[in-house]
């Protein structure tokens, strides 16, 4: 069986930046991490044997009890920031670039009057931390969901993993069931979530199945996998190597392989290798 792996896979910048600075922390045990630093299982785990306090990102109510916190790669509210430091917690900042400028983009446009249409997945940590600051909002996660709101002014941005074509349609949708409205949308969705997603593209022509590799709460890795699935092409998602059964491949000549912008290259590479044992012709004793 031949394997072809995406021309863009695995990890971004933002997490290979958050992932350098956690490196460098001497002390990890006096340090609690304010949710999931990355949406990704196997680094969790060496976080985890380090010493590192994990707090629950979604039951965040409670002050961690070290000195200092760090805020994970996917961002929290201003107003979240300014308890955690009115509360005397020192703070290190691993938010992802991209997403300050998801806030940034939101904080300006309500700042303009708007209402703010978020497109991205309702409940996912970075999609909280823009809203918690927010006074008028909806979050869209189908075109299905747009209405015609009864404001006159409405903004529209993303998720940084929003899908691409997901976004347009949302916008189409907007634009169609609001005519009457001052519509101004910003594009937020992240570039290297774009390159996985157009590499995808790309790879989906050559291959019969594809397997997406990235930690199960990762919403660019399901992204991923629901393309494929909307092309008609078998994906499947999984964590790591040990994760794939042989049967999956059973008369397939050409599998893809991706990966979600949170997965290391070390588990792409075994998921690769184990691939290949896979599709290797079994040799018959005589």
């Amino acid at each position: 069986m031949r394997v072809i792996r995406a021309e863009v896979l695995g990890m971004c910048f933002g997490v290979r930046d958050a992932l350098k600075i956690i490196d460098s922390i001497d002390q990890p045990e006096e340090v609690t991490i304010h949710g999931e630093l990355v949406h990704n299982e196997a680094v969790l785990e060496r976080l985890d044997a380090r010493g590192f306090q994990q707090a629950d990102e979604h039951r965040r109510t409670a002050l961690p009890m070290t000195s200092t916190v760090l805020i994970t790669a996917h961002g929290i509210s201003v107003k979240e920031r300014k308890q955690l430091q009115t509360a005397g917690k020192q703070l290190i900042d691993t938010t992802c670039p991209l997403v300050t400028r998801v806030h940034s983009a939101a904080l300006a446009l309500q700042a303009e009057g708007y209402h703010i249409l978020l497109i991205g997945k309702r409940g996912h940590v970075e999609v909280q931390g823009v809203i918690d600051d927010l006074e008028s909002f909806d979050v869209l996660q189908t075109p299905e969901e747009v209405r015609c709101f009864s404001h006159r002014k409405l903004g529209i941005i993303c998720q940084t993993t929003a899908a691409a074509a997901n976004v347009e349609s949302i916008r189409a949708a907007v634009a169609e069931r609001n005519p009457q409205a001052d519509i101004r949308f910003i594009d937020t969705v992240c570039l290297p979530t774009k390159e996985h997603q157009r590499a995808l593209e790309r790879l989906m022509v050559q291959v019969e199945v594809v397997v997406v590799v990235g930690g199960k709460n990762s919403n660019n890795t399901r992204e991923l996998v629901n393309r494929c699935r909307a092309r008609g092409l078998t994906a499947h998602h999984i964590q790591c190597a040990a994760d794939l059964l042989p049967e999956w491949f059973d008369g397939v000549d050409t599998a893809g392989l991706t990966a979600g912008t949170s997965t290391l290259e070390e588990t792409i590479e075994e998921v690769h290798q184990a691939l290949l044992q896979i599709g290797e012709p079994a040799t018959v004793s005589g």
